[in-house]
């Protein structure tokens, strides 16, 4: 196939053409950038909790007198214990998936001079982190004199489990075990790496940042009263949930369930993910939309080209090119069409990757995306191309040499 009649004709379409590649260029720039943004809800739905979900649910209450704290938690534990199913229950400040309640800076010197970013501290009681099912990879669990009282939100002082992201992102390539950090006068010393524990707002974080979460043991106190994790087997779950609900308002009438909080965890998760979904799925209709639009593009202006340039193909029959030839030629000025608008594009897709890098902190575009959007692009124009194409090939000489 020669390249050069193409370029030649296509140069006196100058104008059809760099609307075609435009629109081809805006194509793929955004067909890039809505995978990449889709790929990363898919991600963020799909991260790993690091507990037990389907065999948890959040029992919450609120609304109770803070001098009464002690006394409605010993009658609320009692009667979550006594439900039928209740394998077993345990307060914790936070739960994954759920409300923050444990959000705190921390630093790796005394001094406060070695930042180490925002971290979720989970603050639990006894129990409380083997009924979560979060796996401690290195070090040990909690022991007993591991539970201190709390001193303000939590305890100003204890042996704690980290995750394994946390442990990489504060002593990168050293061992976390006895490391040491701070929050303003609070210490801490790591006894235990948890493979993973996701924060309870995965979606407000980075991606490495979703797993910076520390388990602190602490005494039953006034902070950890009217929070409860509740196990069972999940098959039993929604019923002993519900069970438990009941029980908790009969056992402390003056208080307020939480309903909205006080659900299981895979409906929490269902619940913190729905905007990612309905993102995602905005997304996939722009992308049907654009590339809707795009392929009705090349096929209206191949048919155009067509209808204009009859007359030409008849006189290329009539010298002995064959159908197959007429096919490869509309197929060839699509191909290059669709080239100069793909080249175009990878510009325009990272031009606004920066802008999003900026301004919603999405990360840069990975180069593989480029590549996977260029082989749509050409897929897509060589399928928009080939109904006009074939009418070419098939305008018979005769009825081409005469047509006005």
């Amino acid at each position: 196939m020669q390249i050069k009649p193409i370029l030649s004709a296509l140069r006196k379409h100058r104008l059809s053409t760099v609307l075609i590649a435009l629109e081809i260029a805006l194509a793929c720039a955004v067909l890039c950038n809505a995978c990449f943004i889709i790929s990363q809800r898919i991600a963020a739905m799909h991260i790993v909790s690091g507990v037990d979900e389907a065999a948890l649910a959040s029992v919450q209450l609120t609304g109770y007198d803070s001098a009464q704290a002690a006394d409605v938690d010993a009658r609320a534990l009692a009667a979550l214990r006594a439900v039928p199913g209740v394998e077993s229950v345990s307060p914790i400040n936070s739960i994954p998936f759920g409300s923050r309640r444990g959000t705190a800076g921390i630093s790796t010197d005394a001094a406060g001079e070695h930042f180490g970013g925002v971290i979720e501290f989970y603050v639990g009681g006894p129990g409380s982190l083997q009924t979560l099912g979060a796996k401690v990879i290195a070090g040990r669990a909690p022991q007993m004199d591991d539970f201190h009282a709390f001193t303000g939100f939590m305890p100003d002082e204890g042996s704690v489990q980290i995750t394994q992201s946390l442990a990489n992102h504060l002593w990168p390539g050293a061992n976390p075990l006895g490391r040491e950090f701070w929050v303003l006068k609070s210490h801490y010393r790591v006894v235990g790496v948890l493979k993973n524990l996701v924060r309870p707002d995965p979606t407000g974080w980075t991606p490495e940042q979703r797993q910076w979460s520390v388990f602190l043991p602490a005494q039953p106190g006034p902070y950890l009263t009217g929070s409860y994790l509740l196990r069972a087997h999940p098959g039993d779950l929604p019923r002993v949930l519900r069970d438990a609900l009941a029980a908790v308002a009969r056992a402390v009438p003056e208080v307020v369930i939480d309903r909205e909080d006080s659900r299981t965890l895979t409906d929490l998760r269902h619940d913190v993910f729905k905007n990612d979904r309905a993102m995602a799925g905005m997304l996939v209709g722009v992308i049907a939309a654009l590339l809707l639009v795009t392929a009705l593009g090349i096929v209206g202006l191949a048919s155009f080209w067509v209808q204009q340039r009859r007359k030409q193909i008849g006189i290329r029959r009539a010298i002995g090119a064959t159908r197959g030839d007429i096919l490869r030629y509309f197929q060839t000025e699509n191909f290059l069409i669709v080239t100069f608008g793909i080249a175009l594009g990878m510009v325009l897709a990272f031009a606004i990757n920066l802008l999003l890098m900026q301004h919603y902190e999405l990360p840069r575009l990975p180069l593989y995306y480029l590549p996977i959007g260029a082989l749509a692009l050409w897929v897509l124009g060589q399928l928009a191309v080939l109904g006009p194409a074939l009418r070419a090939a098939a305008v018979p000489p005769v009825v081409a040499t005469r047509s006005v």
